[in-house]
């Protein structure tokens, strides 16, 4: 299926320079399950200029609860300002020197783009849990409209990790003919049924809290309790035993204690990593939409490369680009081994696949935050 664009509308807002902000509206897009969600917007920021031709532009997909944010201008050596600051700015592996560098937040994102919280123009209220199920294709789809309408004719790299990095090789096999190069990190053809379970308890627990109110609550009385438990246990998930023993150990609390998600007592005492975890739960719920929590999670869950072609070796002998596929080696959640099988897989079908392992404590996060090991792995692309 492609999209469907009758209109389109762009509103772009200067920062700087080389650093822009901008939506994006298209009419209606048909959805890999069924169905036309219109009309639809997009979020997006770009850094760098398009040269006279198109072709100079590279696409750069976040992960579960991140956003457009993916560089800082202003601040480019703040890792905690913009979420992939190190790798994306002059001279640096993605030159905003030579490239024009897209981000845009996911289709069913709450970050500025169409999702749950949006507004059904149908009934002019939020649609909830009315919003119709969408995938990593869909997300795909709705950002090849964007590039196209961005004036690009030709992506010179898609990069991703995690939910981004599915977002990566979706490019790669949907739109072979527009995808130079390829960096699919901490990403694999599908998620495991371990990773699949996770993502359930998880959102098990935004749907048990009584604030989540089958989708319909209001802005900022939404379901806090579950979501918060909800990202805990993510958390959990793109850490490593080793990295989390490293870190806190079974130290007492060392910071200023964080209330927990039901506000109960502790139970003779508090360990850092708990402290941590509550952090870690408290600071999603100031930043995310719960219901959005939900849809893409599911995303991340029913994504398969092969959905739609005869054979997963159908799927991958479409790539043309040139592939690396980045495994960590302490990953949880996308197994290093799933992600070097890939590899192999797309070499074989006659691809251009390289396959590089980084070696961390960091699991599953490491490709957000070991920038040495990263720079060098995406020199090789």
């Amino acid at each position: 299926m492609v999209a469907q664009i009758n209109y389109t509308k762009r509103v772009l807002t200067p920062i700087r320079e080389e650093q822009s902000t901008g939506t994006y509206t298209l009419d209606r897009l048909s959805l890999q399950r069924g169905g036309l969600l219109g009309p639809i917007t997009v979020a997006y920021e770009t850094w760098g200029t398009l040269n006279a031709l198109g072709t100079n532009a590279i696409l750069v997909t976040h992960a579960l609860t991140g956003d457009t944010h993916a560089h800082d201008s202003e601040h480019p050596d703040d890792t905690k300002t913009a979420w992939w600051n190190p790798l994306i700015g002059p001279g640096r592996p993605i030159d905003t020197n030579r490239y024009f560098v897209i981000c845009s937040n996911v289709l069913g994102g709450c970050s500025g783009s169409t999702g749950p919280a949006s507004v059904d123009p149908r009934t002019e209220h939020p649609y909830g849990m009315r919003f119709p199920i969408i995938t990593i294709h869909d997300m795909v789809r709705a950002q090849h409209a964007l590039v196209e309408h961005l004036g690009v004719r030709q992506l010179a790299a898609v990069y991703g990790g995690s939910i981004g990095g599915q977002q990566a090789l979706a490019w790669a096999v949907l739109y072979p003919e527009m995808v130079q190069r390829v960096a699919v990190i901490a990403a694999s053809g599908s998620l495991t049924a371990q990773g699949i379970a996770f993502n359930e308890v998880a959102r098990q627990a935004i749907m048990a809290d009584p604030q989540w109110n089958c989708g319909d609550y209001a802005p900022g009385r939404g379901p806090a309790t579950g979501l918060s438990i909800a990202r805990m246990l993510a958390m959990i998930t793109y850490q490593s035993e080793e990295s989390m023993e490293q870190r806190f150990g079974r130290h007492a609390a060392r910071r200023e204690e964080v209330t927990s998600p039901t506000a109960h007592p502790d139970l003779g005492g508090r360990f850092d990593v708990e402290n941590y975890l509550y952090h870690q739960g408290e600071s999603l719920v100031q930043r995310f939409d719960a219901n959005s929590y939900l849809y893409l999670s599911r995303a991340m869950d029913l994504f398969d490369i092969s959905e739609g072609f005869s054979s997963l070796d159908a799927a991958l002998a479409r790539i043309r680009s040139k592939a690396l596929f980045i495994g960590i080696n302490s990953d949880f959640l996308f197994p290093a081994r799933h992600v070097r099988t890939l590899a192999e897989r797309v070499r074989q079908l006659g691809g251009n696949a390289t396959y590089i392992e980084l070696n961390s404590p960091h699991g599953h996060d490491a490709f957000l935050k070991e920038w040495a090991q990263m720079t060098v792995a995406l020199q090789q692309l």
